[in-house]
């Protein structure tokens, strides 16, 4: 590996990790992690600006008279579950816990900053993104947009990174195109006439509307979107009476759908609209559809995938990056920042969970595990990759790849 010399001995952002992950707050309650992010950049002579969308932070690193801008992003929040480990850095409050990896990608980019700050080989301007609540729908990256982010902070691109299981510790894995898939949400109101269940010929029974609706939905896909396409909806809730011998005024169905482009989003929507009126009327309900677009898909600009390719063979050489990673159904609200700026995410491996200390959970080391850990060894290969993005954007000015 060719990794950054001054990432030798991390044993202080690996604290720095460890810290905030004792320390999970939820998304735009990041308080305590944003003051610490802020103290930290301004320590470094790293120009701070906090306040972004509520808990978001932005540090500004200004070297030489080049005018180009780069955008490096790291998320800040934890998810709402009960961590299930036992050692010592586990999460200090009971429901919360960076089940994600957040710790480790703030702590990756707080190394990178620290590292720029000293050295300032570079020419042009990089502004540290620190973003709130990335999970839970929440949006924060389309916040922070909102409230001035690009106009405050010029970026000609922006990269982000996050850990996944894709093999061996710090291997890259990334595409020139749809890496991760679009987040929606979707439930449908169904309203008949209530009754005593062993009366139903007195009623309108909504419940049967909504598992006749649930069934329909598994064979809507392939009449909608292109069999060359991949989707997915899927039927993950369902709720009639709280009582065994009620049928009621009302029952409810809903689920998510994924997909890599807008198009097939815009075909599935409409087709479950159509489907859920049609199937409700057949059993002379009513339905009303609930249809939230929480993400877009996110889709990597392919010059910027290639050059973020070339800085990861750099840092870790070509057998350990893959550049044709096929997309995954999970979802990332960095997908705003990618819709009005080109740029690339990427994959670093996070291992097998062989990195984590005694009386770890029993469960596997998966994000949105409550047996998650980060492992610490990528610290120093994902801050290398920032530094090296960094350097490499803003000291090659007139290089035709990046122009």
């Amino acid at each position: 590996m060719n990794l950054v010399d001054s990432f030798a001995d991390v044993s202080r952002f690996v604290r720095v990790r460890r810290d905030i992950h004792s320390h999970p707050e939820l998304g735009f309650e990041e308080h305590r992690t944003s003051k610490l992010v802020a103290q930290m950049l301004a320590e470094w002579g790293i120009e701070v600006h906090t306040g972004i969308a509520g808990t978001g932070v932005v540090g500004v690193l200004r070297c030489g008279a080049g005018e180009r801008s780069i955008g490096l992003r790291a998320d800040l929040d934890a998810l709402p579950l009960q961590e299930e480990n036992r050692f010592a850095h586990r999460s200090q409050h009971d429901g919360r816990m960076h089940a994600c990896g957040h710790d480790g990608h703030t702590t990756m980019l707080l190394a990178a900053a620290w590292h720029l700050a000293q050295a300032r080989d570079f020419d042009g301007t990089v502004n540290f993104i620190f973003q709130p609540a990335e999970e839970m729908g929440k949006a924060g990256a389309l916040k922070m947009i909102q409230d001035g982010l690009f106009e405050r902070f010029p970026c000609d691109a922006v990269f982000a990174l996050h850990n996944f299981s894709i093999g061996q510790v710090g291997n890259f894995a990334v595409n020139h195109g749809a890496l991760m898939a679009s987040s929606n949400t979707w439930r449908v109101d169904i309203t008949g006439r209530g009754t005593h269940a062993s009366m139903p010929h007195t009623g309108l029974d909504p419940v049967a509307a909504a598992i006749n609706l649930g069934q329909q939905l598994q064979t809507l896909l392939p009449r909608v979107v292109d069999s060359r396409e991949r989707a997915l909806l899927a039927v993950t809730q369902i709720q009639g009476s709280d009582a065994p011998n009620v049928i009621p005024d009302k029952a409810w169905v809903g689920g998510t759908v994924r997909t890599f482009s807008i198009d097939a989003l815009d075909r599935i929507e409409a087709g479950l609209r159509q489907l859920a009126s049609h199937t409700a009327q057949a059993h002379g309900c009513s339905a009303e559809v609930s249809f939230r677009r929480a993400s877009p898909p996110l889709v990597n600009h392919e010059r910027e995938a290639r050059f973020a390719a070339q800085v990861m063979r750099e840092v870790v050489g070509d057998e350990r990056v893959d550049e044709n990673y096929p997309a995954v159904l999970a979802a990332e609200d960095f997908a705003h920042m990618l819709r009005v700026k080109p740029g690339c995410y990427a994959f670093i491996g996070n291992g097998d969970g062989g990195h984590r200390l005694p009386d770890h959970g029993a469960g596997p080391c998966t994000i949105h595990n409550t047996s998650f850990d980060f492992n610490d060894e990528i610290i120093p290969i994902g801050a290398s990759y920032f530094v090296r993005l960094a350097q490499r954007w803003l000291g090659l000015t007139q290089s035709k790849e990046i122009s």
